[in-house]
């Protein structure tokens, strides 16, 4: 896709013309085609004007930026959204692989995100993540996406029974027996999964507490899980572990 159409929708006057302007100027092959301050404006806009692409920012007057989502069954066009930073927020993005830009804007990170913005324009796989991404705000977190090698698989959050780092890769185990190797470090899901009933046991093993059968404390305490899997906590993980599972 060559061209895009876009819209702006920012409630900050300045915060809006600067970014106008730096698509103007900067990025080739993207019309401003509306500005709106709110998201009732923005819904009127979208609807009649069919853009491709919606700058959306988060914080708006009356209803917030992803409320803008409920007035669509389906979304054909792309978001970026635009924050000032908002952690729960990030960790939904990240969940939902969905695409964010933080104030104030980087040019250098504006002009990639909209090129992915082309691309996943191109392949229309685009509406089960903003499915995802709805699920994902109004259900506290439930469903996490990962990038497999067959595409995007998306499964709930307390089927998790464990992550096991494998090089540069992930390995999911779900509680169903199925795995999922997944191309993002296990770091990386650990900053994602911190918040929620999750624990990095060791170097290479994350665990969801729900799964927890029993622990075996000696000269190496032992964590056994309901699949059998028996893993070592590491000495320096001790102490917040037992904090994270209320031992202390």
């Amino acid at each position: 896709m060559d061209t895009l159409k876009a819209i702006v929708v920012e409630d900050e006057e300045r915060s809006r013309q600067t970014l106008i302007n730096m698509v103007n100027s900067f990025c080739e092959g993207v019309f401003i085609i509306a500005e709106c301050e709110n998201v009732e404006t923005a819904v009127q806009e979208i609807k009649s004007k069919k853009p491709d692409l919606v700058f959306l920012d988060i914080e708006l007057p009356g209803q917030n930026g992803f409320e803008l989502l409920d007035y669509f069954q389906e979304v054909p066009f792309e978001i970026i959204f635009t924050t000032a930073y908002n952690h729960f927020a990030i960790k939904a993005f990240k969940l939902s692989a969905i695409d964010y830009l933080l104030k104030p804007i980087d040019l250098d990170e504006l002009r990639p995100a909209i090129e992915r913005a082309k691309e996943k324009l191109l392949i229309k796989k685009d509406s089960q993540k903003f499915q995802v991404l709805k699920e994902t705000i109004h259900n506290v977190f439930e469903k996490v996406s990962l990038p497999t090698m067959e595409g995007l698989v998306f499964v709930d959050m307390e089927d998790i029974v464990r992550c096991e780092a494998q090089n540069n890769y992930t390995m999911f185990y779900l509680e169903n027996g199925e795995t999922h190797l997944v191309s993002k470090t296990l770091k990386y899901y650990e900053e994602i999964l911190n918040e929620f009933n999750f624990f990095r046991i060791n170097r290479t093993d994350i665990i969801n507490l729900k799964y927890v059968r029993k622990m075996q404390k000696g000269r190496k305490v032992q964590i056994s899980l309901i699949d059998g899997t028996e893993l070592s906590l590491a000495d320096t993980r001790k102490e917040s572990f037992m904090e994270k599972i209320g031992a202390t």
